[in-house]
């Protein structure tokens, strides 16, 4: 388990806005994030990862990291999302970037309908990470990290294609599990990935 923050804990009268990216590859951790923000300035900008280009999210990134008042970034590996299961491994991802925050935030705000146990007042709000600005911090530095974990990973593994896909199910990737097997990283729960270490 792996998690990142910045600053050390006290009380903040402000909220944590909570996201999490990477429920559907059949690789890599699912990687959650807790944001912090200061009611102004915000960076601008600011929307739902999956509506910005790659570019645009490695600009913001380094923007929310130096105007956040805290933020922390935490994972669930593929190993934990076989044992729990995808949402219970997104909420236990969620719910230690939230206990990883310097700053003890006076709400949490998690983006969908479900959130995990906290000692924390919580809002959950569908299509948060588009419309919250907290949110939407959390899911562009959750889905930064976890692109650069998976370039990273690419080195390990040659010949899956990870640092493209970032170990979502595309043909490409299919075809490299065929050819070259499972790895320590992809989630044998995942139906695609079972079907191939059975067929091996």
């Amino acid at each position: 388990m792996k998690t990142r923050s910045k600053t050390r804990r006290f009380a903040c009268p402000f909220i944590a806005g909570v996201d999490e990216v990477g429920r559907g590859p059949l690789a890599g951790p699912v990687v959650a994030a807790a944001v912090i923000m200061p009611p102004r300035p915000l960076p601008r900008g600011l929307t739902d990862s999956k509506a910005l280009s790659s570019a645009a999210r490695e600009r913001l990134d380094a923007k929310i990291r130096a105007r956040a008042l805290a933020f922390a970034i935490a994972q669930a590996s593929a190993e934990e999302i076989d044992q729990h299961n995808i949402l219970q491994a997104s909420l236990l991802a969620m719910q230690r970037a939230v206990a990883a925050l310097g700053l003890i935030p006076a709400a949490a705000w998690v983006d969908g309908n479900q959130a995990p146990p906290l000692a924390r007042p919580l809002r959950t709000i569908v299509g948060g990470d588009g419309s919250v600005p907290a949110i939407s911090a959390a899911s562009i530095i959750a889905k930064v990290e976890r692109d650069r974990q998976m370039v990273a990973v690419d080195a390990l593994y040659p010949g899956y294609g990870f640092a493209q896909h970032k170990g979502y199910g595309t043909a490409a990737h299919r075809a490299a599990i065929a050819a070259l097997g499972v790895t320590a990283i992809h989630r044998r729960s995942f139906a695609p990935v079972a079907r191939a270490v059975q067929a091996n």
